[in-house]
């Protein structure tokens, strides 16, 4: 793999990490538990199938094989998605998913931020523009998992359960290939050593404010970057994907 072939994967991926969490919110527009979050999280969804848009069509450029946002959003098998398992998980209560958008988006804008500074000018600059939405969505989700973790017992009880069950899942955010050793050498992309130690440290600050417990070390589950993929996200594609496999090469 060259450093250009590298780049590529590197882009779709943050791509597919996108979609699926913008497809992941948007499963529960309407079930939230005030008016006011439903349309905060219908806005969130927006946001994250923007940035979807951005990076797939920034891919399609450096492959030159012609290929746009819906070619790599509908027309791809589920084995052909590199998204991290974290934003696949179900939605499950409330709790749930504001504890997901939590652990996801403390890394996900840390990794932005690098990417902001990195030597490949396109990425920077979605990277930078991108970064400016997560930090308002980590700064949301940070204050319901304090209200909630610093709330009632039930509600205390129920989002520590959501910090135990998901903690599995982020042991794959750090846990990078060739993809991304090239993306560094060759684009001064993230160093995720160093993305871990940060990430690792601001969880905690949050975790400790909503008076919850940080999970004890433990197996961690991966694949997602390989294209193995949950039970639940093969419903989720197939969701997504409907319109296309029912009637390929439908355009609007």
């Amino acid at each position: 793999m060259n450093n250009e072939q590298a780049l590529f994967k590197y882009v779709v991926r943050l791509g597919d990490n996108a979609l699926v969490l913008a497809q992941r919110l948007i499963e529960i527009v309407a079930d939230g538990p005030e008016l006011e979050e439903e349309l905060a999280n219908a806005n969130f969804s927006l946001d994250y199938l923007g940035q979807a848009r951005m990076f797939y069509s920034y891919a399609g450029e450096i492959e030159g094989e012609g290929r746009k946002e819906d070619d790599f959003a509908f027309r791809r098998p589920d084995r052909e998605f590199e998204n991290v398992l974290l934003v696949e998980q179900p939605n499950g209560h409330f709790g749930d998913v504001i504890v997901r958008s939590v652990l996801f988006d403390v890394f996900y804008l840390l990794q932005l931020e690098a990417l902001s500074a990195c030597s490949d000018d396109r990425l920077a600059e979605i990277s930078l523009k991108t970064a400016k939405e997560i930090r308002y969505h980590l700064r949301y989700g940070s204050q319901w998992l304090i209200r909630l973790g610093d709330g009632t017992e039930e509600s205390h009880g129920r989002v520590q359960d959501s910090l135990d069950q998901l903690w599995r899942f982020t042991g794959e955010l750090f846990d990078g290939d060739e993809t991304d050793e090239l993306v560094l050498a060759g684009f001064a992309g993230p160093d995720l050593d160093k993305l871990q130690a940060a990430w690792t440290s601001a969880v905690a600050a949050i975790v400790e404010e909503a008076t919850l417990a940080l999970p004890e070390d433990q197996w961690m589950a991966g694949g997602g970057r390989d294209g193995l993929h949950s039970e639940d996200f093969g419903y989720l594609i197939a969701d997504m994907q409907h319109l296309q496999r029912a009637y390929p090469g439908l355009n609007w």
